[in-house]
């Protein structure tokens, strides 16, 4: 398949809420042939996997679901899942407690976070990458100032990133540790083991508007991703109004939890992205507004207090109109 260019992404994401309904029909029913059936939807209780499901439901009731249950969701979207017909829970091996234990926290970003945790943990076998991250240079002694491996002369600075002969590069960081690991650990592999146990594949609600990591992924595979780990998004072409615009539109019920001020519903202890959030309504102000038990248990006791002073990001709500929002839906 031809990679897709960006402009007719764009183009894409600008058709009628119909149009988008039968272009993403017509991709599941070809992921549904390709794999002779054997589909699941990835079920997250989210607005956007409410969606999916429904579509694909439309075309093929029968459709199992499927509901991986970090401990990391919000009652308010456990709730909602039990309403559905049909939908397997899958858990991790692994709670959060540990993940951050063994592996270390989530925070600014995947890519990030990932950089980090390389050069946190030094060896020969990564010295090559740690120097690409840290100088830009794919080999020593080449020009790299604009590349785009090259973690930011910001957080360089922060995590204390320096170079030693006989090592190479490397962070003398070491206030808590970093990874991005936290999501293979308790989501894709939960997934995958259930996907080899039942020879099922993946229908997913991703849109390319999420992130820029996922409009590239879109951008080298289309929908369907049919080589390797196979899978299907066929919402990658989907802005969030176009969600919001076929719920009400099909009159779809939805979690509560949209209802009371929140709009993010993914994994509730998870940094990633916080630092880009609103002062005054990022999720951990929110949180402790919304659910005050679970606040306290992060912060408190996973100890996210500490990684978000150093990062500089409030915790603490401190806005008169974040309080209105929550007292209007109490």
């Amino acid at each position: 398949m031809k990679k897709i260019k960006e402009y007719q992404l764009r183009q894409k994401q600008s058709l009628s809420l119909d149009l988008k309904t039968k272009m993403s029909k017509n991709r599941i029913r070809e992921f549904y042939n390709y794999t002779d059936g054997n589909i699941y939807v990835s079920f997250s209780g989210g607005k956007d996997s409410t969606v999916l499901l429904d579509i694909v439901r439309s075309i093929y009731p029968k459709t199992p679901a499927v509901f991986c249950d970090t401990g990391l969701e919000y009652p308010e979207i456990k709730d909602f899942v039990k309403t559905f017909d049909n939908v397997t829970i899958i858990r991790p091996k692994m709670n959060f407690r540990q993940v951050l234990k063994k592996h270390g926290y989530p925070i600014i970003s995947k890519d990030i976070a990932h950089k980090l945790r390389k050069l946190q943990n030094p060896n020969t076998k990564n010295k090559k990458t740690r120097n690409l991250y840290a100088t830009g240079e794919k080999n020593y002694g080449k020009d790299g100032k604009d590349s785009v491996f090259k973690l930011s002369d910001k957080y360089q600075k922060k995590f204390k990133i320096k170079f030693d002969e006989d090592i190479g590069w490397y962070s003398d960081f070491d206030k808590f540790k970093i990874s991005e690991q936290c999501c293979d650990v308790m989501k894709k592999k939960p997934f995958h083991k259930y996907e080899e146990e039942t020879g099922l594949k993946p229908i997913i609600g991703t849109m390319a508007s999420d992130s820029r990591q996922r409009m590239y992924s879109y951008l080298n595979t289309g929908c369907n991703s049919l080589k390797g780990s196979e899978k299907s998004r066929p919402l990658s072409f989907w802005l969030e109004k176009d969600v919001w615009d076929y719920i009400h539109k099909n009159k779809l019920p939805y979690s509560c939890i949209y209802d009371k001020g929140i709009d993010r519903t993914g994994c509730i202890f998870c940094m990633f992205g916080v630092h880009m959030e609103k002062r005054g309504k990022n999720r951990f102000q929110c949180l402790k507004l919304s659910h005050p038990e679970l606040w306290d248990y992060c912060i408190n006791k996973l100890g996210l207090r500490e990684v978000l002073d150093f990062l500089e990001i409030p915790y603490l709500p401190k806005t008169k109109n974040l309080l209105e929002i929550f007292e209007k839906y109490k």
